[in-house]
């Protein structure tokens, strides 16, 4: 199936990734170098990468019982967006992760009326276009310099943009508080600093 998840096997913490999941990412890369400078590895490595942080965001919820106020799918796609913000690729990677969305929501910017069933609502996850913006929001307020795009683009309704730093701030506090106590520092720099892409020069990440 086109999926991915976490669960214990056992008593061993488990992320699954389906290959069908990987198929589909691949199928849906950009054919040449978007407008906005996606590339299809971008797009390639930025999605899997997102949506495997996304399950691993999961299993540390658990594992570290961390405490979760709302939906924890939610807090799952922030977790994968934070941890991305930090690599010294961030901007590529964040891009490519939000490629799938980006195509998916130009089909509403070009007919904004769609009806959408109601069972979709009741979903766990988010809708795509909420997964989008949230992860624009994000980016946007992690520094609003690197990603100034995502405004200029039109990624983000204007009456967005003015929350963006304080949410990046709220999440921020909260990764620092319940997460960094579990983090091998110096491991985590060897990761947020290598190279993930075959073509990028890697740029400081916003240090926060």
């Amino acid at each position: 199936m086109v999926n991915n998840w976490y669960r214990r096997e056992g008593l061993v913490p488990t992320v699954t990734i389906c290959y069908e999941f990987l198929k589909h990412v691949l199928d849906s890369l950009p054919k040449e170098t978007t407008r906005e400078g996606i590339t299809a590895d971008d797009a390639k490595i930025g999605q899997v990468l997102w949506f495997t942080l996304h399950e691993v965001g999961h299993a540390t919820f658990e594992m570290f019982s961390v405490p979760i106020f709302g939906n924890d799918e939610d807090a799952a796609d922030n977790f994968a967006t934070y941890v991305m913000l930090q690599f010294s690729e961030a901007v590529p990677l964040i891009k490519g992760a939000a490629w799938a969305w980006s195509e998916y929501l130009k089909d509403y910017q070009r007919n904004p009326v769609v009806r959408v069933r109601l069972a979709g609502f009741a979903n766990e996850h988010g809708q795509p276009q909420q997964r989008f913006y949230n992860l624009a929001c994000l980016a946007l307020g992690s520094n609003p310099a690197r990603f100034a795009d995502v405004t200029l683009q039109g990624y983000l309704p204007p009456e967005r943009v003015p929350r963006c730093g304080r949410e990046y701030r709220m999440l921020a506090a909260a990764f620092k508080k319940e997460i960094g106590p579990h983090i091998d520092y110096g491991l985590a720099k060897q990761i947020t600093g290598a190279n993930w892409l075959p073509s990028s020069v890697p740029q400081p990440g916003p240090q926060k």
